[in-house]
This record gives C-alpha cells, structure tokens and sequence, in this order.
C-alpha cells in the first residue's frame, strides 16, 4: 500500500489485499473505500462514481486519507504512515550511526 501510495497509484485492489492479508474478520463483498472524500469501492466492487484519474490527482498531495470500512460493526482504529520513496530511503541510508 505505501509503494502505491509513493507511486500515486489508486489501484484499490491493493487495499483490499491488505485488509485480507491483516487477518481482520473481513467480508470483501462488504468492504467500502475512499480516497479521501473520493468513494472508490463499495460492496466490494468498484464504484460507479469512481475515475481513476481524479482519484490520482488526489494522491499528488502532501496528505492523503485512505478510509475503509469492513462494513461489519461499529469499531474504529486509525493508522499513521511516513513516506516511502526513494528518497527516503536515500536519506535513510546514506549515514551509518
């Protein structure tokens, strides 16, 4: 997710892969996603409203929300991320402590 998320790539197959792998009860026939104020999946299935390239504008930005819902309840958790690309990771390795 953070390598799409780096390459600006709304390929939301990718979330849902995520959620499956996370070992979260999940149901993909009920999973609901945005991209910030954007629905792309509902029901497990792409939304009709979603436009791959809107959705790709949306992630030029500085911070971007990724929502989920397992449509399975009413529990909530947030999760925080940092950057990923390449150059982080230049940054990162380019001193030894």
């Amino acid at each position: 997710v953070k390598t799409a998320i780096a390459g600006q790539d709304p390929n939301w197959g990718r979330i849902v892969m995520a959620v499956g792998k996370s070992g979260a009860k999940a149901d993909r026939d009920l999973l609901t996603i945005r991209f910030g104020a954007h629905l792309v999946a509902e029901k497990g299935w792409r939304a009709e409203s979603y436009v791959e390239e809107t959705v790709a504008a949306y992630m030029q930005g500085q911070e971007l929300l990724i929502g989920v819902d397992l449509g399975l309840g009413r529990g909530k958790a947030t999760m925080w991320t940092c950057d990923l690309t390449h150059a982080y990771i230049d940054i990162n390795a380019d001193y030894r402590s």
